[in-house]
């Protein structure tokens, strides 16, 4: 599972582009609930905030150091997802792809940012 957060990092380095839109999920995959898919955009965002942070990207400083942190909370919701709903590491790792793509517009990461802080602390990660 750290690869799939490394994998998710490397994403927050790449330049957005037309050619690398976010793509939608396949309908063909189980829908989340609502605190699922949740826990998979924190998931997401916290790994392209720790990703910013070591990068040394100004706003990611306004939020705690989220590397070691970050990883547990990620290896954590990804290995309750996979508990709780059967899908696999691959579909997962797609889907937080498609989340990650989203962050690199730095507004909505921010905007999300927040909620996810909570959602780590009260994870107790």
């Amino acid at each position: 599972m750290i690869i799939h957060f490394l994998s998710v990092l490397a994403l927050a380095a790449q330049q957005t582009s037309p050619a690398n839109a976010p793509v939608a999920p396949t309908t063909s995959a189980p829908v989340l609930a609502l605190e699922q898919t949740a826990a998979l955009r924190c998931a997401a965002a916290i790994a392209v905030t720790a990703r910013l942070q070591e990068a040394g990207v100004e706003e990611a400083k306004n939020y705690p150091p989220l590397g070691e942190r970050g990883r547990e909370f990620f290896v954590r919701t990804v290995a309750k997802l996979i508990d709780d709903t059967g899908l696999t590491r691959e579909v997962l790792s797609d889907r937080l792809a498609g989340e990650a793509e989203l962050f690199l517009d730095k507004d909505r990461l921010w905007a999300t940012m927040p909620a996810c802080l909570l959602m780590l602390e009260t994870a107790g990660v």
